[in-house]
Formats: C-alpha cells, sequence, structure tokens
C-alpha cells in the first residue's frame, strides 16, 4: 500500500472516530426544546476539529454523514410532516445541509493562532446551521410546530433559543481545546505552555450564563405561545407565563454576568 493510501485510510479513520464521538455527544443534551432543537456539549466540534486537521473536503463528507446519522436519529421528525416534499425539505435542511455545513470549520485554518482559527470556524458553521433552521421553520413547519402568521420572525426567535446557547458552548470549548492541543501536524500533540493562549474564562462563563437564562426565559414564554394540538399562535396565553420568575432569572444572571465581566477586565488591567 501505497503512502497516499495510508495517510487517506488514516485520516478516514480518525474522522470515523471522531463521528463517533461526535454522535454519543449529540445524544447529551443539556436541554432538549419541546418543538425541536437542543443543546448539546459541543456534539459539532469533532466535526470542526477534522475540517481543520484535514481541509474542507474531507470535513464536509464528515458532516454530511453526521447529518445522515442525525436523520437516523431523528426520524420521527418525519412522521410531523405530510408530503414528501415536505419529507424532503425536511430531510435537506434540517438535517444534510444542516450539518454538512459543519465541514467548513476548517476555512481559516491558515490563520496564525489555531484557537482564534477554530472559534471562527465555529462561529461561521453555526451561522450557517441556524439559517438553514430558520429557513425550515419558517416554510416547512409553518403551521405545524411553527404557527403560521409570523412564521419567519417566529422561527428566527425559536431557533436562537438553542443555537445561541450551543454556539456559545461549542466556541468556548473550540477555543480552550485549541489553546491546549496542537492539532496542525500529523501527530497529535499539547501546545507548549509558552505557545498556549489565555482564555478569558470569566467573561464566557459569564456569556453562558446569559444565554442559559434567555434560553429559559423564552422557552417559559414560548410554552404559553403556543397551542400543542393545533400548533397556532395563541398571545392570550402570555396571562399564564411567571413573569416574576423570568424577571428574577434574568436579573440574577445579568447581575452575576456584569460582575464576571468586571472582575475578568480587572484581572487583564493588572496582568
Amino acid at each position: 500500500m501505497s503512502q497516499t493510501n495510508i495517510s487517506n485510510a488514516k485520516k478516514i479513520a480518525e474522522a470515523a472516530v471522531m463521528l463517533a464521538v461526535a454522535t454519543v455527544l449529540s445524544l447529551i443534551k443539556i436541554l432538549d426544546l419541546p418543538y425541536g432543537g437542543s443543546v448539546t456539549i459541543a456534539c459539532m466540534l469533532p466535526v470542526v476539529i477534522i475540517a481543520y486537521r484535514h481541509g474542507v473536503k474531507l470535513g464536509l463528507l464528515t458532516g454530511l454523514v453526521f447529518g445522515i446519522i442525525q436523520q437516523l436519529l431523528g426520524l420521527n421528525t418525519l412522521s410531523y410532516v405530510t408530503t414528501w416534499q415536505s419529507v424532503i425539505a425536511v430531510i435537506m435542511l434540517d438535517y444534510i445541509i444542516a450539518f454538512m455545513v459543519i465541514g467548513l470549520g476548517g476555512v481559516f485554518r491558515k490563520l496564525s493562532s489555531q484557537a482564534n482559527a477554530l472559534l471562527l470556524g465555529t462561529i461561521l458553521i453555526c451561522v450557517l446551521r441556524y439559517a438553514c433552521h430558520v429557513i425550515s421553520g419558517a416554510t416547512v413547519w409553518a403551521g405545524l410546530s411553527i404557527p403560521t402568521n409570523a412564521a419567519l420572525i417566529y422561527s428566527f426567535g425559536y431557533n436562537a433559543t438553542y443555537m445561541i446557547p450551543e454556539t456559545i458552548v461549542t466556541a468556548v470549548l473550540a477555543y480552550y481545546v485549541g489553546s491546549m492541543i496542537d492539532f496542525r501536524n500529523d501527530q497529535i500533540t499539547s501546545i507548549k505552555k509558552s505557545e498556549k493562549e489565555k482564555l478569558p474564562v470569566l467573561k464566557w462563563i459569564g456569556g453562558l450564563l446569559l444565554s442559559a437564562a434567555l434560553v429559559f426565559d423564552v422557552r417559559t414564554v414560548f410554552a404559553f405561545l403556543q397551542n400543542e394540538e393545533t400548533g397556532e399562535f395563541d398571545i392570550t396565553g402570555l396571562a399564564n407565563v411567571s413573569w416574576g420568575v423570568i424577571i428574577a432569572v434574568s436579573a440574577i444572571a445579568i447581575v452575576v454576568a456584569a460582575i464576571l465581566f468586571v472582575v475578568s477586565s480587572k484581572k487583564k488591567e493588572e496582568q
């Protein structure tokens, strides 16, 4: 077997392992929203790392397979759509394209900072995946899990409730892992202490806290804005929302996050 074939075999084997890791992470859900969408422990990151290490081509292929796996795990979602056109649209927008774009996570691999490259790549693919889900929600799911009235606005809001925290969690871990482990060579090694980039941990924790509060607030409100049987938007449900709880959760998150931001900034000035 030639060196090229050996190299390709190693890349495929590595992609298969990372796919397995990504699939396991996708099953560990921090939050599972009632009408679809969830927050995981950075299930997209393994695919981003493959794209960063071996290029967009293998990254897109890995993302494609990941999308197919996610579709197989979520076959029950197809039971909610009624036409074959809707079935194809759901498969393509919510799974195939939405997860295939993760393979673009390595487009910034030429940047000198690996941590920044992984961070920017993660943000890019999360925006692209979010766009796929928004389009799907405003078209295929309108009248089903998304109210027909103001479907686009509702889709923007609903999909943001899980994609924003998912983006933050994945971005934080991507930057952290990129600061600690060197993926740029054939052999994965630890980055030397002198080359490690400092992670603004307190600011990231503050961001995660705000995202968690946002998800809680929006999910709490959305639970009363949509009729579970018809899927229709019902604004009168706002009267049943526990606004005191929402205000308390939001206030605590904002205050704690503000304190973390201030402390982080002061530490940076003292260094």
